[in-house]
């Protein structure tokens, strides 16, 4: 992994991205890359601090946007060394243009393309550039990103309230008022530009609904009723918020399983200071006794496995399994020979009972014995049991070795 510095940025070391190396690999081989993600998750800063001899442009800056719109050939010509522009969802119609250029020249590493929302780039990206460009994922800062050089690590509700957004830590803002302006500017800025999101102070409303139902089977009726609107708007508002980052649904497994078995998603956020915030914590020691202290925890594990794959340039097939008569786990990790079976519990004492659901769901699927499952709790020890393996939620900063993602 390269070192980089970003001191024209804020005057201190820049956290290394565990993605920067398939970015690299990649810029060889593809006329253009894409780097999609949640606003202020650092796509910007690794652009620039991957292709320093690149040209910079970011569509945002109005006279930017009005000369992409209005000379797109110009625009484009500007980058003979390449070029970054950011925020291309403003000018989907330079997409075209690009496809033109690529295809004439034919050359790896031209462009570099960032976008904070998917609503619009990626039905444009599936049209124009399919088989020319590389798309990445950029969620903010793991846990392996940040801590993994770290002799000191934060308790477990230090972490859960800050969140991982780099600003938090590169520019040491206060967490529950950064994430109550990010989401104030996220409405602001792109849910205006959804046409059918009329009634701004409904969707903030039912971000904050959405908050309270972390960790849960998504219920689009019961949303609805809270808010008096139908079960299809809940539908779209909950793919608006999934499609910007501000959410990750985990989608429920059941292959090959004769039982009945429930096929509705659970409700997780991309981070759970912005969670914390929405849920009107406002200091670290509250989460202790919060009502959905074991949903936050859990919120954090699933991110956590959802970065690795995503920072390995790999779709991740991460999904729960619940049957109707209550047996759950919490989050299996789909692959092409095995499953992994993960049980995520708040506590920080381990319980024998915290195995019984892995116990019986390895009844259903053979590929999936006690070697390959898991409880990961709030305490510190690590072990290895007859019926599965306990780790600490600190093996998340070593996640690919300690469960044994590569095997």
């Amino acid at each position: 992994m390269i070192a980089y510095l970003s001191n024209l940025l804020y005057g201190i070391s820049m956290i290394d991205r565990d993605i920067s190396k398939i970015i690299l690999k990649d810029i060889n081989y593809y006329s253009v890359l894409g780097i999609v993600g949640p606003r202020q998750s650092g796509k910007t800063t690794l652009a620039k601090a991957l292709f320093p001899k690149m040209v910079y442009t970011n569509l945002e800056d109005l006279s930017q946007k009005d000369f992409a719109e209005t000379d797109p050939k110009m625009f484009l010509a500007q980058g003979n060394n390449g070029m970054i522009i950011d925020e291309i969802q403003r000018v989907p119609s330079l997409l075209s243009y690009i496809q033109t250029i690529v295809d004439e020249k034919k050359s790896p590493g031209m462009y570099v393309i960032t976008g904070s929302q998917n609503l619009l780039l990626m039905e444009q990206v599936s049209q124009t550039l399919a088989g020319r460009i590389s798309l990445f994922t950029l969620l903010p800062l793991s846990l392996s990103e940040l801590y993994k050089t770290s002799k000191k690590i934060p308790e477990i509700n230090q972490i859960l309230y800050r969140g991982l957004y780099p600003g938090i830590y590169d520019r040491s803002y206060e967490p529950n008022r950064y994430y109550r302006n990010y989401i104030q500017t996220y409405i602001e800025r792109d849910v205006r530009q959804v046409k059918h999101i009329t009634n701004l102070s409904m969707f903030q409303n039912f971000i904050k609904i959405c908050a309270g139902r972390v960790g849960q089977i998504v219920n689009y009726s019961s949303i609805g009723d809270d808010l008096g609107v139908s079960h299809n708007t809940i539908k779209s508002w909950l793919s608006i918020l999934e499609t910007s980052f501000i959410i990750q649904p985990l989608r429920p497994y059941f292959k090959n399983f004769n039982k009945q078995i429930i096929k509705m998603p659970k409700l997780y956020f991309n981070d759970t200071g912005l969670l914390c915030s929405l849920l009107g914590i406002s200091n670290p020691n509250e989460i202790t006794y919060h009502y959905l202290k074991g949903g936050i925890f859990e919120n954090l594990i699933v991110s956590e496995f959802t970065k690795y794959y995503m920072n390995s340039g790999r779709q991740p097939s991460l999904f729960f399994w619940r049957d109707k008569r209550g047996r759950e786990v919490d989050l299996i990790i789909a692959r092409s020979l095995d499953r992994i079976a993960i049980e995520i519990k708040s506590g920080s004492t381990i319980s024998t009972d915290f195995f019984k659901n892995l116990s019986y769901y390895s009844t259903l699927d053979i590929t999936c014995n006690a070697s390959k499952s898991y409880i990961i709790y709030s305490g510190q020890e690590n072990q290895s049991r007859t019926k599965g393996n306990v780790r600490c939620w600190q093996s998340l900063i070593n996640i690919e070795n300690e469960f044994s993602l590569m095997k």
